[in-house]
């Protein structure tokens, strides 16, 4: 039985990243992966200007008099001159400071007097580079703003078009294949029959991998024979970087996903020291990447989540795809040390002050509810008791 840890990084590691890319347009970028460096040709500011609006000036002059002419006006999108002596500009934010401008004092630190042209400076404590954003401040010439593997944010495309950039190379998305086997299935609209369930497990992949920006072909249901499993497999591994199905892995009669993959390539059956979801497999069809979830509802939901999840990023090319959990406060405690790792289904709540989590009251892997009422997994390690007010690892949805 492998752990939490070793099958997860042996699956990753089984992981060839994608070598196609394409250059699109920044405005279609949001949630694709960097396909190579962003290295800015400008300085971010291009030049020195105001945080604010006010007045710009030389602050050896406030040695003398406290009371100014106004002898420019500098707006954003202008270039103002050199202070003559004894003088400031107005000037508003984001414009250029002249050369010889030692700080901005803001405009509620300043009386305008009744003569023309002649401000009364209040300020106190003023200092050199008060109110100045520098020239490169946010980024240099020859910066590397963003990394090769980067999975691109809303945040990532400002940042981008802030060095001028319109177009950016990145991987093209995989095309995952899914279908569902199972006699004993009904699709959602089909009346309800003795001994038979409605298949839920397709729809959550059929959100979970285009959620992820990945394409998906989902080909429905297939009847439950060994023949046509394999000639879904084949389909499936013809149109799909990778194939992912839950259940059917088991040595049952009924179970033909694990012969049909056998004949067409190869096939490991993992057990992982995890709850949900013991059960994990990983093969080739042909040349073409499997992965098969377990079949209770929950169990396929958090193997989606923990393993196919950064699988299919590294595939996609992202970098840092192990996912990274928070520390939050138990509201709970255990009464008994489990033999396994438990993912248990938990919700973040406000108490004393602080964010602490509490788990939803059935664990169960077929308890489908739990996911929707919970905000991610708390981590409670084998062999471990968690007592009330402990710090324990919470993964996010």
């Amino acid at each position: 039985m492998k752990t939490f840890d070793e099958a997860l990084a042996h699956l990753i590691k089984q992981a060839n990243p994608t070598n196609n890319t394409e250059t699109i347009a920044i405005t279609d970028a949001l949630g694709r992966v960097l396909a190579e460096d962003i290295i800015s040709n400008i300085n971010v500011p291009a030049h020195d200007n105001s945080t604010m609006d006010g007045y710009a000036l030389k602050l050896d002059s406030l040695k003398k008099t406290d009371t100014f002419t106004v002898s420019q006006r500098i707006a954003a999108g202008e270039t103002g001159v050199p202070l003559a002596d004894n003088t400031i500009a107005r000037i508003f934010t984001g414009a250029k400071i002249p050369p010889n401008v030692d700080a901005v004092i803001m405009q509620e630190e300043t009386e305008l007097l009744e003569t023309d042209n002649r401000v009364k400076i209040s300020a106190k404590n003023t200092r050199g580079g008060q109110n100045i954003r520098r020239i490169g401040e946010d980024i240099t010439l020859g910066d590397t703003i963003l990394n090769k593997g980067h999975l691109l944010q809303s945040q990532d495309l400002g940042l981008i078009t802030s060095i001028g950039i319109e177009k950016v190379k990145v991987y093209q998305p995989l095309t995952i294949a899914t279908f569902t086997t199972g006699s004993e299935l009904l699709e959602p609209g089909q009346k309800p029959e003795e001994g038979k369930i409605y298949n839920a497990n397709r729809y959550v992949l059929a959100g979970a991998i285009p959620a992820l920006g990945f394409k998906l072909i989902d080909l429905g249901i297939i009847p439950d024979t060994l023949t046509d499993t394999i000639n879904a497999m084949k389909k499936a591994a013809e149109l799909a970087d990778a194939v992912i199905t839950t259940g059917g892995v088991s040595v049952g009669e009924e179970d033909h996903i694990k012969p049909a993959i056998e004949q067409l390539g190869q096939l490991d059956l993992w057990k992982v020291k995890m709850k949900p979801g013991k059960p994990l497999a990983f093969g080739y069809i042909n040349h073409t990447p499997f992965i098969g979830l377990p079949g209770n509802p929950v169990s396929a939901f958090a193997t989606f989540k923990l393993f196919a999840t950064p699988y299919l990023k590294t595939m996609q090319g992202q970098s840092n795809t192990t996912p990274s959990p928070i520390w939050i406060t138990a509201n709970f405690a255990t009464n008994k040390a489990q033999f396994r790792r438990e993912f248990a289904r938990g919700k973040l709540i406000n108490k004393q002050q602080q964010t602490q989590v509490e788990l939803y009251p059935n664990q169960g892997s077929g308890v489908l509810s739990s996911t929707v009422w919970a905000d991610g997994f708390v981590v409670i390690p084998e062999d471990t008791l968690i007592n009330l007010g402990d710090k324990v690892a919470f993964y996010p949805f």
